[in-house]
Formats: C-alpha cells, sequence, structure tokens
C-alpha cells in the first residue's frame, strides 16, 4: 500500500483538525492578555515580556517532554497529556490573578507552556503517514485548523473580561478560563479518537515495507542522518522565525496600550496576526511541495523583514498599519514554520524521529523565551521601532543559513561525473 492511499490519514487528519480548533483558542487568549496581566501585577513595562518568557520556556520543556513520549508510546499519549498540562497552567494563572501572588503565576504560566508546545507539536503528527510529497500540506493541514480558534480567542477577551468580573475575578485573568477549557477539551478529543496512533502505525508499515525489500536500501547511520546539516537548516529556520515573531508579537500590545488603543484594539490586531500565522498555511504547504522547503524558507526572512520596516515605519496611532505590520510577521513565521518542518521530517528517520522533533522545537521554544524576554528590555532602553528593524534585520541570517547549506549539500553529493563513450567514426573506410 502506498503512503498516498492510507485510509488512515485521513481520520488522522481530522481528528487533529479538531483539536487544533480548541487549542488555537486557548493558545491565543492567554497570548493576547498575558503581557498586560504581568504588567499590571509587576507595575512596570521592562518585565512585561516575563509572561512570554516564561511559558515559552515552559513550552520548551513540554517540547521535549511530549516528543519522547510520543516516541515512547505514540502522539496519541503525548499529545493529549501536553494538552492536559496547558489547562491546568490556565487555571493556575486565574488563581495567581485572584491572589496577587506573582510567583505562582510565573509558575502557571511555565506549566501553560505546555498547551503552547503541544499546539505545534502536532503538526509532526499530521506528517507521520504522508507521502513525501504532500508532506507540506499535511503538515499546512494541521496548522490552518489552528486558524478558526486562534482568531475567535483574542476576540473573546473582552467578553471573558467581563464574565471573570461578575464571577469576582481580574478581567485580564478571563481569557485564561477559556484556555483552560479548550486545552483540555482537546486533551479529550484526541485522547479519545486519534486511533490508530499515526507514528506508531507508520512505524509497522515502514518494518513491513523493509521486510518485503529483498535487497535493502544502504542507509546511513541514524545519528548521523538525526542530526545532518539539513536538519541544522530546517531548525535555524524555524529558531529564527520564532525569536523574531516572540519578540514583536510580545510587545504589540504594550505598544498599543502606551499610545491610548483599548485591549479590544490590541486583541483585534493580535486576531490578525494569529490568523496570518495560520491561515496561509494551505499556500504555504502547496509552495513547499512544489518548489521545495528551501526557497520557501528564504521567502520567510524576507517577510518578516517586511514586517519588521512596516511595524517601525506605521504611526503608532494607526491600528491598520500595526495589523498590517502583525500580518506580515504571520506570515513570515507560517512560511517559516512549513519549510523547516519538512526540511526535519523528510531527514529524520522513524527510529528517532519524535524525539528528534522534541529537541528541535526545545531550540524554538528557548528562541521565543528569548525573544519575549528580551523584547521588553530592548523596548524600555529604547523604543518599539528599534525593535522591530532589529528584529527584520535578524530574520535575513536566514539567507545566509539556505547558502551554506547549499554549499555542505554540494560537496557531500559531488555531481556524478560524466562518462566518455568512445566516438564513432562513420567515416567511410
Amino acid at each position: 500500500m502506498s503512503w498516498q492511499q492510507i485510509p488512515q490519514q485521513r481520520r488522522t487528519l481530522a481528528v487533529l483538525v479538531g483539536a487544533q480548533v480548541l487549542s488555537g483558542a486557548g493558545l491565543a487568549a492567554g497570548i493576547t492578555v498575558g503581557a498586560l496581566l504581568a504588567q499590571d501585577m509587576l507595575e512596570t513595562t521592562s518585565l512585561a515580556g516575563l509572561p512570554s518568557a516564561m511559558f515559552t520556556i515552559g513550552s520548551a520543556a513540554a517540547a521535549v517532554t511530549v516528543g519522547r513520549i510520543s516516541q515512547r508510546l505514540g502522539r496519541r499519549t503525548g499529545l493529549a497529556l501536553g494538552y492536559a498540562a496547558g489547562a491546568l497552567g490556565s487555571l493556575g494563572v486565574v488563581a495567581a490573578a485572584v491572589l496577587g501572588n506573582i510567583a505562582l503565576l510565573f509558575i502557571a504560566l511555565f506549566v501553560y507552556g505546555a498547551g503552547t508546545a503541544t499546539n505545534l507539536q502536532a503538526r509532526y503528527a499530521g506528517a507521520d503517514l504522508a507521502s513525501a510529497h504532500h508532506r507540506g500540506r499535511a503538515v499546512s493541514t494541521v496548522l490552518v485548523a489552528t486558524t478558526v480558534g486562534a482568531v475567535v480567542g483574542p476576540n473573546l477577551v473582552t467578553v471573558m473580561g467581563d464574565l471573570a468580573t461578575r464571577w469576582g475575578i481580574p478581567a485580564l485573568s478571563g481569557p485564561f478560563l477559556l484556555s483552560a477549557a479548550a486545552y483540555a477539551l482537546a486533551a479529550l478529543v484526541l485522547w479519545v479518537l486519534l486511533r490508530p496512533d499515526p507514528l506508531l502505525l507508520a512505524r509497522s508499515l515502514a518494518a513491513d515495507t523493509a521486510a518485503d525489500e529483498t535487497v535493502p536500501a544502504a542507509a546511513a547511520p541514524v545519528a548521523a542522518r538525526t542530526w545532518s546539516p539539513a536538519v541544522v537548516l530546517g531548525a535555524t529556520v524555524m529558531v529564527v522565525t520564532q525569536l523574531v515573531m516572540v519578540a514583536i508579537m510580545t510587545m504589540t500590545p504594550i505598544h498599543m496600550q502606551h499610545h491610548s488603543h483599548s485591549v479590544g484594539a490590541a486583541g483585534m490586531v493580535i486576531a490578525v496576526h494569529v490568523g496570518a500565522m495560520y491561515l496561509p498555511s494551505p499556500l504555504s504547504g502547496l509552495l513547499v511541495d512544489r518548489f521545495g522547503p528551501r526557497p520557501v524558507a528564504g521567502a520567510a526572512a524576507l517577510t518578516l523583514l517586511a514586517a519588521g520596516i512596516t511595524a517601525a515605519m506605521v504611526p503608532a496611532s494607526s491600528v491598520p498599519g500595526l495589523a498590517l505590520a502583525l500580518g506580515l510577521l504571520g506570515l513570515g513565521w507560517n512560511l517559516g514554520l512549513v519549510s523547516g518542518t519538512t526540511i526535519i521530517t523528510d531527514e529524520v528517520p522513524l527510529a528517532t524521529r519524535a524525539r528528534t522533533q522534541g529537541t528541535v522545537d526545545l531550540c524554538i521554544a528557548v528562541a521565543g523565551a528569548g525573544g519575549g524576554l528580551t523584547s521588553g528590555m530592548i523596548v524600555a532602553a529604547t523604543d518599539y521601532t528599534v525593535l522591530a528593524v532589529t528584529g527584520g534585520v535578524i530574520a535575513l541570517s536566514i539567507v545566509p543559513a539556505l547558502a551554506l547549506s547549499a554549499r555542505s549539500k554540494a560537496k557531500t553529493n559531488p555531481p556524478a561525473p560524466a562518462i566518455e563513450t568512445p566516438a564513432t567514426d562513420s567515416a567511410p573506410r
């Protein structure tokens, strides 16, 4: 049976789509107000990037954990446990806001980061049963499903805030109630419906195929293939895009608040941003499958540069201008994530796939934590314009990484020498 014809792939994608719709709401709601809640509790702007740093550090730890659990027990167990932890962390944030406990807030945000990590890890599950020529579209199908919840979540900020106020809970913690419910439901959907497990089934099919081969193909050692130059490139693309995206995104609501914009306006801009992070996924997947992941990674760098320049140049009073900048930021992130994910999945063998993917996502989360932590410090020391331009310039580092990878690939796989054939003498004898 060819990989394109596996009927379980459609069921797997359908279940993942349902879970991602739910988890997208949990992810986006927390992102929208996390920095504002911390600023309110800490009474300072310079540390407003700490929430983003804490839940991205938590995401880093969860990425490795979910990857290792998935490697041993399958995607179903790893993803369901990750979302359950995200729900628990969301409830912890609400409790911290009610008690005014800063320490509990940061601990809860750390645990909340598991939901972010799991949301990203789900894209790998969509590619486990996909053929090599359809992986970009499989990854994009899972990512685009997040769009529905991710767009709805930020626009419920005001509603959830009003509900929280009626319950005697701080308004800015209200969206985390939505996150708790959304993550819990996503965990339930995966635990009940993600059967058969896509990664375990992929291993079984690969083993059957290998057993049917009369002469097995030569393969590089597993360790060498796990961290090949191509894997390093894929990780680099996703690390850089995550760093730039988180840094600019984190400080945009703060920037807007400083210029007298409402929380609702900030929520709308973040909704545009998160929608742009996921909605273009089908296009990104199609481009990756048609032209290859490397050209798409280059396009990601240029798009992020455009986002940084736009954010720096538009007037702070312009909500549409900031929405455009954050939309470009989300699009650049999407192009980088789909292309980088495809590079990783194409290169890493099934024997170590989930564990390696978890380690790569650890690097991505650490980069996001660095972006969130330093963004507030940069804005406090300079301004939002400097942060935006710096992020755009950093994104261009993807271009030399692509060039170095292409050079390394050319050295590793030199073109085969032409075979000269003896000239035939056609002259009459």
